[in-house]
């Protein structure tokens, strides 16, 4: 998804004085999303705080007199029998979703709990998934609707303590996953940095407290 997409249907919304939805963005997408202006404004959610892809909403509650709750929907996913059951991982459950002929796109976070896997989707998805996927690997699933993960399932960060010579971004990047300054450089030439949901380039970013670092393939 593209600025020229985002810029259409920020114009529908201030044009017909309705919310309109994204599908789900990736990071990347996201940085472009929060570099662009809008007559409305913009903002993102994936369906629990921590998940990394997101739906952008377009529109303001107040300015259009009523809320409209962003188009996720969670599906749990549990073994039909336990004791036959393969451990899923991420790739297998994404992997028996494309087979379905699914655009990732409609596809959030998937998180596994134990047994479990959770799935954020799109309303426009989530019967046809609950319907059609019958199996991942070998494992046949059965899936239903919840209305948010269970406790002890949800996003959590560790604490961890570092010293740091730095407040630049490069070197906090290379202290909390241990890399060398060049493996943390090609990170940043490869854009796979982001500070607020948006692509840092420079590696000598001071960052200030509050703001959140992730680097893809890390954490």
């Amino acid at each position: 998804m593209d600025q020229k997409r985002f810029e259409d249907l920020a114009a529908q919304s201030a044009g017909r004085g309705i919310f309109t939805f994204s599908d789900f963005l990736t990071p990347a997408q996201q940085d472009i999303l929060l570099r662009g202006k809008y007559p409305v404004p913009a903002s993102l959610y994936g369906g629990a705080d921590g998940c990394e892809r997101a739906v952008a909403r377009f529109g303001d509650p107040e300015d259009l007199g009523y809320e409209e709750p962003y188009p996720i929907v969670i599906l749990e996913m549990e073994p039909k029998s336990a004791k036959f059951a393969d451990r899923l991982t991420h790739r297998d459950v994404l992997g028996a979703l494309m087979n379905l002929g699914i655009k990732r796109q409609v596809l959030g976070d998937i998180v596994i709990h134990g047994d479990r896997i959770y799935l954020f989707c799109l309303e426009k998805i989530a019967d046809h998934i609950t319907s059609e996927l019958k199996r991942a690997k070998h494992t046949d699933l059965v899936i239903k609707r919840v209305d948010a993960l269970p406790e002890g399932a949800a996003f959590t960060l560790d604490e961890i303590t570092v010293q740091c010579a730095s407040q630049r971004v490069d070197a906090l990047i290379s202290k909390v996953f241990n890399l060398s300054r060049s493996d943390a450089a090609a990170l940043f030439e490869a854009q796979k940095v982001f500070v607020n949901s948006r692509i840092c380039e420079d590696g000598s970013r001071t960052c200030r407290d509050g703001d959140v670092i992730s680097a893809r393939g890390y954490g």
